[in-house]
């Protein structure tokens, strides 16, 4: 089920009063089954056969558990988390990437001058399957590190996996911030709700207003890249940065703010990432849930017992390249994770300068400049490497590339069109709201506001998406991975 879908708009209402008649009338134990069955319904709209792999991750995990944290023999606690780690990571692997790797392989023989034919499978790919296995991955590992303690409630098990406002598309949530919240009794609270249903709406101004409407500019480009001009591919690959950030961040809104709304505390996944002076400080801002997943279960352990420069650069290459093929089944991917693998060892290594030339700024006043500066440069930085991640080939990638380094001033793609005026309002509208977020905080500016001044925002928000927005039910560009 879509959040931006009619299902949805009937469908979250209607858990919404019947969770808070069953928070405060029923025990937490009903309370939370009538979540995971909600939560089923939401995934199981979309392909019901699908559940069965959430049920078996989940089943599994919650005994794994139990019977890790009870063994004290190291032998069979490393068995048991192997055996969580093949069946989860199995499944994903073979779901996600089976043909991907033997195409790789076939296509490796054929350098060899061996030809190995291949008849690709057709696997459908389970929605949010790379989002749900991280996170009962991390529970296994957490209580094999011995940092966290397994619940005795299968239920409250079944409802952290299931949790249908952050299933599909995370944030990837531990364990120990979002599972003790099940075993707690919910009151109501008008003003939390509040809070959640505008985060709500901004996460769905962010996706259908602002992401949606630069896909009508950007599809017709990267879909055919041959045709298509240096001025207009230029503009398609920033406008695709904005896409990509309104979409999974608008997602990453609605399902915070669902989650609120239900007194659920969910941890923030964006915190305005494209204000960012350099990339190392862009991915402490961006996609947050799973830049620390892989940093904690990935490059600390990798780097803890020998933390020298060679080591960390290597391991911080390693990361970027798995977080690459985690996006998806393509080479794009991995050529992207490697460039931004790339970037944060070249800010690894200029760190020490560049606090310098920073010092030295900032004694001649000349701080402010170079913030703008260093935040230009590392926004054009990324548009590169998001060229890899939105091209359909590597082909088409470099090609593009190839475009703008030969650059042809032309009339660009719709220039005469009407929709102008909608992509500078959603962009205008994202970096006011934005900057409102940065520097003051959502809450923060509607509580300074009267309830008149609050009102006329929310209704415009409104008019914005019925009368600006896209509504094709279109799916959030994260479900594909």
């Amino acid at each position: 089920m879509l959040f931006n879908s009619i299902e949805f708009l009937i469908f979250f209402p209607i858990v919404f009063i019947l969770y808070w008649y069953f928070s405060n009338r029923t025990s937490i134990k009903m309370r939370n089954t009538f979540l995971v069955i909600a939560s089923y319904i939401f995934y199981g709209w979309w392909d019901w056969r699908f559940l069965i792999l959430i049920v078996i991750s989940s089943y599994l995990d919650f005994h794994i558990g139990k019977v890790l944290f009870a063994t004290p023999e190291q032998r069979k606690r490393k068995i048991l988390l192997l055996i969580s780690l093949f069946v989860n990571l199995g499944m994903l692997l073979y779901f996600k990437y089976f043909n991907f790797f033997i195409e790789s392989f076939c296509t490796a023989f054929t350098f060899l001058g061996k030809e190995i034919q291949f008849n690709r499978m057709n696997v459908i790919l389970p929605v949010g399957i790379s989002f749900y296995t991280f996170q009962t991955l991390s529970y296994t590992i957490d209580i094999y590190k011995k940092e966290f303690e397994p619940t005795d409630s299968i239920i409250d098990f079944f409802a952290f996996v299931s949790f249908f406002p952050q299933l599909v598309a995370g944030p990837i949530e531990r364990a120990s911030h979002l599972l003790p919240q099940f075993s707690k009794e919910k009151v109501f609270d008008s003003q939390r709700a509040i809070s959640g249903f505008r985060l709500i709406l901004w996460g769905m101004i962010k996706k259908v207003v602002i992401a949606d409407r630069l896909a009508t500019y950007i599809e017709p480009i990267y879909s055919n890249v041959d045709n298509h001009n240096s001025v207009s591919l230029l503009i398609a690959s920033i406008f695709f940065a904005i896409q990509i950030y309104c979409d999974f961040s608008g997602y990453s809104d609605i399902a915070i703010g669902t989650a609120r709304s239900m007194g659920f505390s969910l941890m923030d996944n964006f915190k305005t990432p494209y204000f960012s002076t350099n990339v190392t400080e862009y991915w402490k801002r961006n996609h947050i849930s799973l830049t620390t997943w892989f940093r904690d279960y990935i490059y600390f352990p990798l780097i803890e017992k020998n933390p020298v420069l060679w080591r960390i650069l290597s391991v911080t290459m390693l990361t970027f390249t798995i977080s690459g093929l985690w996006h998806g089944a393509n080479w794009t991917f991995v050529i992207w994770g490697i460039i931004q693998g790339v970037y944060l060892c070249f800010d690894i290594i200029v760190r020490k300068r560049k606090k310098a030339i920073t010092k030295f700024m900032r004694k001649h006043s000349m701080e402010y400049p170079l913030t703008i500066i260093r935040g230009l440069i590392t926004f054009v930085m990324l548009c590169f490497g998001l060229i890899f991640f939105r091209a359909v080939t590597v082909n088409d990638a470099f090609s593009i590339i190839y475009k703008l380094v030969k650059f042809q001033i032309d009339v660009p793609f719709w220039a005469k069109s009407r929709l102008w005026v909608y992509y500078i309002f959603g962009i205008v509208l994202l970096v006011t709201v934005d900057s409102i977020i940065r520097f003051k905080g959502l809450d923060k500016f509607f509580k300074e506001r009267s309830l008149i001044t609050r009102w006329m925002i929310y209704i415009f928000g409104i008019f914005a998406i019925i009368f600006l927005g896209v509504l094709n039910d279109s799916q959030f560009i994260y479900f594909q991975f």
